[in-house]
């Protein structure tokens, strides 16, 4: 296990090389309890894996459905930072969040409900946290690119874009996962793309193809949901992993990478991007609207 106090001095080096490294992000849909977290957190430390993801309040269409802990999760991860070294991934629903969310989240995510919550967005970006934009499932390229240009003007430019799967007429999937988008804001943009293929899919046996499809396109990442047992999970179990899945996708991924000399990083962030601007080069790409 690392040492405490490690990970924030290696973290200014994110996408300021010149091969860009490759994230993994990976946890449960939701935190349900210290058991399933743990057995997490235990599979990512033995894999050297340091990005955490796990949902403290869930944005739910069904308002019946678990939407969770709370309160009970802030006081479960902050235990769990006491003995292991990770950076932690998880959603930010509600600007009033930010305070109490701030000293235990290293990563704010925006998920693809609030893509278009400008408000949000403004707040986030006075924020010295950086900040996983997930595409709205309606979005275009454009607005989803213009939303980022939201956080950049109020100041944060650590942005990792996340490609989630957009709305279909196809009904077979949960979502169409389009690595076509993904690749377009990739090109359009000095901000790294990562792709999530569980909430793309909706199916924990498409999880792994379309991963290694999103890896050997080029992408920068991955964001892929895993429980201790998905039978029983609370929220999404039908999409996520259990750890034997998990560790046959890393086995096959590491391959991908290595192959084109590239590697799973260990834990990182970043400050600033490559060569230049974002926000400037952003505005050359993106046709602007009045709306």
């Amino acid at each position: 296990m690392k040492n405490k106090g490690t990970m924030n001095t290696r973290i200014s080096s994110l996408f300021q090389k010149s091969k860009r490294p490759f994230i993994l992000i990976a946890g449960p849909c939701s935190i349900e309890s210290k058991e399933q977290i743990y057995q997490v957190t235990e599979i990512l430390t033995e894999e050297n894996l340091s990005f955490l993801r796990g949902g403290i309040h869930k944005m739910r269409t069904n308002p019946h459905s678990f939407q969770g802990l709370g309160e009970q999760a802030i006081d479960i991860i902050k235990n769990l930072k006491d003995s292991h070294d990770f950076n932690f991934v998880s959603e930010i629903t509600d600007p009033r969040q930010i305070e109490v969310l701030s000293p235990i989240v290293d990563i704010f995510q925006v998920g693809t409900r609030n893509m278009y919550n400008y408000e949000l967005l403004k707040e986030l970006g006075k924020q010295q946290k950086p900040v996983l934009l997930k595409r709205a499932f309606s979005a275009k390229v454009t607005e989803w690119l213009m939303a980022a240009e939201y956080l950049i003007q109020s100041g944060n430019e650590q942005i990792i874009l996340c490609e989630r799967g957009i709305r279909t007429f196809e009904t077979s999937t949960r979502n169409t996962l389009d690595l076509s988008g993904a690749l377009i804001a990739k090109e359009k943009s000095s901000l790294p793309v990562i792709v999530d293929p569980s909430h793309g899919t909706g199916k924990s046996s498409l999880v792994t193809p379309m991963a290694l499809a999103a890896t050997a396109a080029g992408l920068d990442g991955l964001l892929i949901e895993i429980h201790p047992e998905p039978e029983k999970a609370m929220s999404d179990g039908y999409q996520s992993l259990n750890f034997i899945q998990f560790k046959q996708l890393l086995k096959q991924l590491r391959k991908i990478l290595a192959s084109v000399d590239r590697k799973i990083e260990s834990g990182f962030f970043y400050e600033n991007f490559p060569d230049r601007d974002t926000s400037e080069r952003n505005k050359e790409n993106i046709q602007l609207h009045s709306s």
